[in-house]
């Protein structure tokens, strides 16, 4: 199931002693400048969570996770939610939600984000109708509306990429229009390291082009042949970014794998190589 589909049909429910596999070597980092949460995007273990909602948070928990970031929440009401991270000593500082959900009230939004505890509510992906010059400049515009009414509440609204907002459009890069139609202190952009790669561009050169702009990121992998890969198992030189999160204005790093084989190991290998980087 692809994001885009899985954001859409949990919507609703949004309202209402471990040791590495052996077949994975991680990387030797040295260390960076990063804070001493490590996250994870729980879109990673979705089908585990279809199943066993409690049980792969838990899970998460176990392997050492400090924080979550939510995409959807399987037909829980907020405070079970809560209690749950709770009861685990986890936070949920962010939330992806569809681009549907702020168009309409964001009374609902807040209330549920407030009772969570999210910081950081999050749209992670424009459908291909938008994906024109002017359906770029139209989000730019919401966007910098949705985010003055949820920093009324104390809540940071922001956008996550893919790779297709670096496909040039009528002669510009959307991500740049983004970037620089969005009031900074309105809208965040969480950084896709993975995706920004993918598209052939320099994470480090947006976050000096940007300073400030990326509170969040999400730490994913690439081999050399462009594939997505566990952290620490491809070619991203995640010491190298966050040697600059202050420059970038990091504050939170979510591990994610879009489709990963066995998504718990994944996580746990990720996890592995994370803390690893803040040695």
């Amino acid at each position: 199931m692809e994001r885009r589909d899985f954001l859409r049909l949990s919507a609703g429910a949004a309202f209402g002693g471990v040791l590495f596999k052996e077949s994975v070597t991680p990387k030797v980092y040295g260390a960076a400048k990063m804070n001493n949460a490590v996250g994870v995007q729980l879109y990673t273990i979705r089908n585990i969570m279809a199943e066993d909602f409690e049980g792969a948070i838990e899970r998460v928990a176990e392997i050492g996770y400090d924080e979550v970031e939510f995409a959807g929440y399987f037909d829980r009401k907020p405070q079970q939610v809560r209690s749950l991270l709770d009861d685990l000593s986890l936070t949920a500082p962010a939330v992806h939600i569809p681009l549907d959900a702020v168009r309409g009230d964001l009374g609902e939004l807040i209330e549920t984000a407030g009772t969570i505890g999210h910081k950081y509510v999050i749209v992670p992906f424009l459908p291909e109708s938008e994906r024109t010059l002017e359906g770029y400049k139209r989000t730019a515009e919401l966007f910098n509306m949705v985010g003055e009414e949820f920093q009324k509440a104390d809540i940071q609204f922001g956008y996550h990429n893919h790779d297709f907002e670096f496909e040039e459009t009528e002669g510009q890069i959307p991500f740049d229009l983004l970037l620089n139609e969005t009031e900074p202190d309105l809208v965040t952009m969480e950084l896709d390291i993975f995706w920004v790669a993918r598209a052939g561009y320099e994470p480090l050169d947006y976050i000096n082009n940007y300073p400030g702009r990326f509170k969040l990121c999400h730490v994913k992998d690439m081999d050399s042949e462009g594939t997505m890969v566990d952290v620490g198992s491809g070619t991203i030189d995640f010491a190298g970014i966050f040697s600059q999160s202050e420059q970038a204005g990091l504050e939170h790093y979510f591990v994610e794998h879009d489709n990963p084989q066995n998504p718990m190991d994944s996580i746990l290998n990720s996890h592995g190589v994370l803390r690893e980087l803040q040695a």
